[in-house]
């Protein structure tokens, strides 16, 4: 069974959207593998991924909180489903809606009263409903069940969105889909293929199948939910005396303003430079200097990196 995605988070169920997305990034920096060498960072991290996903978007996190593990299986029009099964039974009218805690499945009708299913043959009612026993169980065309597949995705790729066709393999053979990869899809995002599910009983429509996005590790480029951090390697003389120099982005090569005396470590931030988001705020870009010495240097370099050395009171080991 999969982890209650608050706890994988860290977080409470009443946690706002700030606080979860805080507790992702701070997560999201320390089990990520390019930085985390455990052998079980990366499963940590998609797991982290999966979450943030989930409890990001108010419309998922709303499904998840009412039906946890299930909520991809459980259908759209669940409620109304329920009210005319429990109709059919001669159970009380208007229910509308129910509610999955530990202790089961808890009706709620229009008017507020609570029913616990109490004489409900709920295997029956709900083998009729989603489908088992066959035909639909006497309820009439059930449409058929959402799938969910894998997308592996570069980093470049999924910055600029485009089309990819894939080929999946089922209990029915391989098949082939042309998709449509958004521009700026993160890592646990899913891409909706309409219709292309699982097919439905009688004249009911098919469900749909939802890919779900894997980013590869890439060497140049680390992701944090829309955030990229990039190393910018610089020479000793552009980090003391200021430099502007080329880093790469997955849309092409950017300029960043080293600021003289810049050490190692050093982040500068390129605000919006990051994987983009059609539906609000595009992520920044995170530049890491690096300082690069000459592997091989010349002997007027060396002679006056020893002449800097004489003349230099400067001790990098001394607190300051």
């Amino acid at each position: 069974m999969a982890r209650d995605y608050y706890e994988v988070l860290g977080v409470p169920r009443t946690a706002g959207a700030e606080e979860i997305q805080q507790a992702f990034r701070t997560l999201a920096r320390k089990h990520h593998p390019d930085v985390n060498k455990d052998p079980g960072a990366e499963e940590r991290f998609k797991e982290l991924n999966d979450a943030y996903s989930v409890l990001s978007d108010p419309k998922t996190r709303q499904r998840y909180d009412r039906f946890g593990d299930d909520f991809r299986q459980i259908p759209e029009d669940y409620d109304e489903r329920v009210a005319a099964a429990a109709g059919a039974r001669g159970g009380r009218a208007g229910w509308a809606g129910c509610r999955h805690g530990g202790g089961g499945v808890r009706f709620r009708s229009a008017d507020g009263a609570g029913f616990d299913g109490s004489g409900v043959d709920f295997e029956d009612l709900f083998g009729g409903m989603f489908g088992r026993g066959g035909g639909g169980g006497g309820w009439g065309p059930v449409p058929g069940a959402d799938q969910e597949a894998e997308i592996q995705l570069g980093v470049e790729e999924a910055y600029r969105g485009g089309r990819r066709s894939i080929t999946l393999g089922g209990p029915n053979g391989q098949r082939s889909y042309d998709v449509t990869i958004p521009r700026g899809v993160v890592d646990g995002q899913r891409i909706r293929l309409a219709g292309e599910g699982g097919h439905g009983s009688g004249d009911a429509p098919p469900g749909d199948l939802y890919l779900r996005v894997r980013i590869k590790p890439d060497g140049r480029f680390r992701l944090e939910g829309r955030d990229i951090h990039v190393v910018a390697p610089v020479s000793p003389w552009e980090a003391v005396l200021g430099a502007t120099v080329p880093v790469p982005t997955p849309g092409g090569t950017a300029k960043v303003t080293v600021p003289a005396n810049s050490s190692s470590g050093r982040r500068l931030r390129l605000r919006g430079e990051g994987m983009p988001n059609p539906r609000g705020q595009d992520g920044d870009l995170y530049a890491e200097i690096r300082i690069m010495v000459p592997p091989e240097p010349t002997a007027r370099e060396r002679e006056l990196f020893e002449e800097l050395a004489a003349v230099s009171t400067f001790d990098p080991r001394r607190p300051r």
